[in-house]
C-alpha cells in the first residue's frame, strides 16, 4: 500500500509535469502543482493549483510554504519547470540570458533552499529534472546547457548537504520525450547570418524560429513512462544513485559524450569533434 506522501511539482501545466501530477494521483498522493498561470487540464480533491513566478525568490518560499499550510507537510520537490533557448553564444541577448539563468537554474535552488527547513523534521526528495544536455552541449543550446550544468553542480553539493538530514537529492537526466519542448515550448534568439551554415547542418534548417504543427512534439520517450520511473524511484528510499539517467535514448548519449570527455583529457580528440 502506497504511503501518501505530499508533492510539490513546478511547471504542471504540460509535458512531464502534468505526467507527474496524474500519475502521484493514481498512486494515492496528495499534489501541489505550480504553473506560469494557466490552469492544469485535471482537476482532483488531492490536487491543488497555484501560479508561480519562479524568478521570484520570495514567491518561491512563499509556494512551498502555502503547500505545506495546504497539506501539513511537504515530502517530495520536483523542480522540473524550465524550457529551452536556441541562439548561438553570440546571438543571446543580456535579457535573454539573464531569463533562462532565472527560471532553469535559480528557481530550482530558491525552491530547494525553502524546502529543506520543512524536510529536516521528517525527511523528503529534492528531484531536480535535467538532461542528457547537462553532461554535453552542442551548439546553439550553450546557454541551456549553462543553466543545467549549473543545476548540477550546485545538486551535487546539497545532495552531500542535505543527506545527513535524511533529505534526499536526486538529479534527473532525461532524454528526448514526447512532449512540446522542442516546438510550442521552445525560444529563439535572433540569428546572425554568419552562423547560418553551421545552423543548417547541426539544426537541419537555417531558419529560425522554426515552424511547428500546433501541438506537435518533438518525439522520444513517452512522459507517463518517465514520471512512473521517478515515481518509482521516490518509493525506494535506499540504494539509489544521484543521478537518475531516464529515456530511451539518454544512457546512449551520456555514454558518447563521456567517452569524447576521456578522450579530450587524454589529448586524443582532434579540436574539430570537441563537443
Amino acid at each position: 500500500m502506497t504511503t501518501e506522501q505530499t508533492w510539490l511539482i513546478t511547471g504542471a501545466s504540460g509535458g512531464l509535469g502534468l505526467a507527474l501530477v496524474q500519475r502521484a494521483l493514481a498512486e494515492g498522493h496528495r499534489v501541489v502543482a505550480t504553473t506560469r498561470g494557466s490552469a492544469l487540464p485535471v482537476s482532483h480533491p488531492r490536487l491543488t493549483v497555484f501560479p508561480l513566478d519562479l524568478t521570484d525568490r520570495a514567491a518561491c518560499h512563499q509556494a512551498v510554504d502555502d503547500a505545506v499550510r495546504a497539506t501539513g507537510r511537504l515530502d517530495a520537490l520536483v523542480n522540473n519547470a524550465g524550457y529551452g533557448l536556441v541562439g548561438a553564444v553570440e546571438e543571446v541577448t543580456e535579457d535573454e540570458a539573464r531569463a533562462i539563468l532565472e527560471v532553469d537554474l535559480l528557481g530550482p535552488l530558491w525552491l530547494s533552499q525553502a524546502a529543506l527547513p520543512r524536510m529536516r523534521a521528517g525527511g523528503g526528495d529534492i528531484v531536480q529534472i535535467s538532461s542528457v544536455g547537462a553532461v554535453g552541449s552542442m551548439p546553439f543550446f550553450g546557454l541551456y546547457n549553462a543553466a543545467k550544468w549549473g543545476l548540477e553542480g550546485f545538486s551535487e553539493a546539497l545532495a552531500a548537504e542535505a543527506a545527513p538530514m535524511g533529505v534526499r537529492v536526486t538529479i534527473a537526466e532525461i532524454g528526448a520525450m514526447d512532449t512540446q519542448w522542442a516546438t510550442a515550448g521552445m525560444q529563439f534568439s535572433s540569428p546572425l547570418d554568419a552562423y547560418d551554415t553551421l545552423r543548417e547542418g547541426v539544426l537541419g534548417t537555417a531558419e529560425v524560429p522554426w515552424d511547428s504543427e500546433p501541438g506537435a512534439t518533438g518525439g522520444g520517450t513517452p512522459p507517463d513512462a518517465v514520471a512512473a520511473q521517478l515515481l518509482a524511484h521516490v518509493a525506494r528510499r535506499s540504494g539509489s544513485p544521484l543521478r537518475l539517467v531516464l529515456g530511451e535514448d539518454a544512457a546512449d548519449q551520456i555514454s558518447s559524450v563521456l567517452d569524447l570527455r576521456q578522450q579530450d583529457y587524454a589529448g586524443q580528440l582532434p579540436p574539430s569533434t570537441r563537443e
